[in-house]
């Protein structure tokens, strides 16, 4: 094992043992999942709104709502690959919407309850607020946001992929592919998710370039406030360039473009995130984290069509279940590659607690 990998896992296990541990606009694309679904971890204390009363997959009636565009080579072009695989390997007609505003949540999602939809998924964190609002009128239709941590309702039914892995992983590449020690990071809103795999993506990239003996690692958050403001990504990465990162790392739908496009001009690195962003420019996105969400959605909506998935459940996916993996290029070194297959194979092992890096 890695030198650098060894004391980021000692480290996790140290801090488990002192700390006992125990346990708004959109995000990017990948995966082409079909044939066999994971299986995925869950909380479930009852509920209801489960099955489908003895419709065929194809009378089932399913949208996704999405905070931006399917092109944006990120969260929503992840997502959108969900309903093409659900449509094409289940026999489904789900269905989608794009840009959905913040101010059209709420509508939005009794427009289609009232229109009978048995299902509305709706991708991002936030949309958990307006779900929560809303489903307690609407008991014949199950809800459930890809990110969202409410299940509060006999039909709110979160599907929560486990983020900070996948975090974990661009920070263990970044981590030997930094000459600084310097890493800039931008997240589009600081909610709680967001606020756990920044803090594993930091904080592990920081001690593996502490261990190849750079001094002084440190990184540099910010939040945009947006998730698709191109020109404020752009400059938030030259920003944080100019002060010394030489390896960025963003999740932030549309604005990650922004931030990729300063890193281009400015000569710094980038490890992408949440789909494979190597093919936007090798040179400088040398290694991806790709979010195989098209394996997710495909799972989840199988498992309501089979009465499993209801309310006051909350399902978890990530490593374990083949949701994320690493993309490299021919200029990612192999040092990084060689690292981060052996995270991947601690987080299926459960080696690895990475709640002990959470704030």
């Amino acid at each position: 094992m890695k030198k650098g990998l060894a004391l980021v896992l000692a480290a996790v296990l140290a801090l488990c043992t002192l700390s006992g541990c125990g346990g708004k606009d959109s995000g990017t694309g990948g995966g082409s999942g079909t044939g066999t679904t994971p299986p995925a971890e869950s909380t479930d204390s009852g509920g209801d709104s489960g099955g489908t009363d003895g419709k065929s997959a194809a009378d089932v009636k399913i949208v996704l709502l999405l905070p931006g565009e399917i092109n944006d080579q990120g969260w929503n072009a992840s997502n959108y690959a969900g309903v093409v695989a659900c449509n094409e390997n289940l026999g489904t007609s789900m269905e989608y919407v794009e840009a959905v505003q913040e101010a059209d949540f709420e509508s939005t999602f009794r427009e289609y309850a009232e229109r009978g939809y048995d299902i509305i998924m709706a991708a991002g964190s936030q949309f958990d607020e307006a779900a929560s609002s809303v489903a307690a009128n609407y008991p014949n239709t199950l809800f459930m946001v890809v990110n969202g941590s409410n299940s509060d309702g006999d039909n709110l039914c979160p599907l929560f992929p486990k983020e900070y892995e996948a975090s974990y992983l661009g920070a263990v590449i970044a981590g030997y592919l930094t000459e600084s020690g310097k890493f800039g990071m931008i997240g589009g809103d600081p909610n709680q998710a967001m606020k756990d795999l920044m803090a594993v993506y930091g904080k592990t990239a920081v001690s593996i370039a502490e261990e190849r003996g750079i001094s002084g690692a440190s990184y540099n958050l910010a939040y945009a406030n947006s998730w698709s403001d191109i020109a404020l990504g752009k400059q938030m990465s030259e920003n944080m360039i100019d002060e010394g990162a030489d390896v960025m790392f963003v999740y932030a739908n549309e604005l990650g473009l922004g931030v990729i496009s300063g890193a281009v001009e400015k000569g710094a690195k980038v490890v992408g995130y949440s789909s494979d962003q190597t093919a936007i420019d090798p040179a400088t996105v040398v290694a991806s984290i790709d979010f195989d969400y098209a394996t997710m959605y495909v799972w989840a909506i199988n498992e309501w069509l089979e009465g499993n998935l209801k309310g006051h459940q909350i399902v978890e996916v990530g490593v374990p279940e083949d949701i994320y993996f690493p993309v490299y290029t021919d200029n990612c070194p192999a040092e990084a590659k060689e690292a981060c297959e052996e995270a991947v194979a601690a987080l299926k092992a459960g080696t690895v607690d990475l709640k002990a890096l959470f704030d």
